[in-house]
């Protein structure tokens, strides 16, 4: 792959992430895309797993959640809800591409990057919960293939060991994405200067995985300078989901869209920069007028010459250099001083 997948972005990558809100329907799964398609998602997410691959079936207390959202639920009997079928894959990947959107997902595991290499995603994910296991992360670098790594509930250590791991073993783009692992996230709980901070420290690109209810953030993260957005989506009406809590529901999708992609463009070029319209105003400015008759061989002084707008005539930092010179031609009252008379002014020899 020459071509870097995220390269030359012209606007924010939205990612919609279908995680377990199609409640174990495929026909709901494909709603779920088609929607996002719909509303100009960039792409849709899904999560690759069975619940043997990521734990073991046990009701021993180690293996209940006994707080937040799935508080009750033991973890092998959550990933067995929540899961989007391995067999469904490959329908879902080509139903994707029957309709115009790019398909990937998070592997949770190695043979799950098996079965997506078969069907040639074209990048991956790796979610905050499995961004410290190395044997992953090497496996993924090795297809060589862009990776989009969730950095919730890490510090700068392990984010740095991981994004070096991607690097050292074939990973060409890394993005890492900002993400607060709370289910959903608190306002308080956001800190998005963190998006700064990743940039300046990886020279990366970086994004933002939202897990709040609060659409403000999302455009903020923009702001901070966020280039990719990853948000969980649901249907219209829909009433039940494992993540429901912090997804975002029908046409509010859209609004996320646009909402990114206004503070975008109000961001503009990244090079300091300003526009054509607004430099049609620097006829106002100030520059050096002629305020008192001048004739030739007559000093500039401060009673002949001024800074006053408008800004035909030439800056004012001549102003002091024009100041006890000699003037080389007659100059009257509300004349500019043009470029020709500057220059015999300043290189006339002393």
């Amino acid at each position: 792959m020459n071509k870097l997948f995220f390269s030359n972005l012209r606007r924010p990558f939205l990612i919609a992430e279908l995680s377990s809100n199609h409640n174990g329907s495929i026909i709901k799964a494909k709603q779920l895309i088609r929607m996002a398609k719909k509303y100009d998602a960039d792409a849709v997410k899904l999560q690759t797993f069975t619940p043997d691959t990521m734990t073991i079936n046990s009701i021993k207390k180690d293996f209940r959640i006994k707080d937040g959202l799935w508080k009750g639920h033991t973890l092998w009997h959550l990933y067995q809800k929540a899961q989007t079928p391995i067999e469904w894959h490959k329908e879902l990947f080509d139903y994707s591409k029957k309709i115009g959107i790019k398909c990937f997902s998070s592997a949770f595991d190695e043979i799950s990057v098996d079965l997506l290499e078969k069907l040639k995603t074209p990048l991956y994910k790796v979610a905050s919960f499995e961004m410290t296991d190395i044997p992953l992360i090497k496996k993924i670098a090795k297809t060589k293939k862009p990776m989009i790594i969730s950095t919730g509930l890490s510090n700068l250590e392990e984010i740095k060991r991981v994004y070096n791991t991607a690097k050292n073993n074939g990973c060409k783009e890394i993005v890492l994405l900002y993400c607060v692992s709370s289910y959903p996230a608190k306002d308080s709980d956001i800190n998005l200067n963190n998006i700064k901070i990743l940039k300046e420290i990886f020279n990366c690109k970086v994004g933002f995985s939202d897990h709040t209810n609060n659409p403000e953030i999302t455009n903020a993260a923009i702001s901070a300078g966020a280039e990719i957005i990853e948000k969980h989506i649901t249907l219209e009406n829909q009433k039940k989901g494992f993540d429901i809590k912090f997804s975002v529901k029908g046409k509010d999708f859209l609004n996320i869209r646009e909402g990114i992609d206004r503070i975008y463009k109000y961001l503009g070029d990244k090079n300091f920069k300003r526009s054509k319209n607004e430099l049609k105003n620097k006829k106002f400015r100030r520059s050096v007028y002629v305020v008192k008759k001048i004739n030739k061989g007559e000093l500039f002084s401060n009673t002949n010459i001024k800074n006053i707008r408008p800004g035909y005539s030439v800056d004012p930092k001549y102003y002091e250099k024009l100041i006890g010179k000699r003037s080389p031609v007659n100059l009257s009252f509300g004349s500019r001083i043009n470029l020709k008379v500057l220059n015999k002014v300043l290189t006339k020899k002393k």
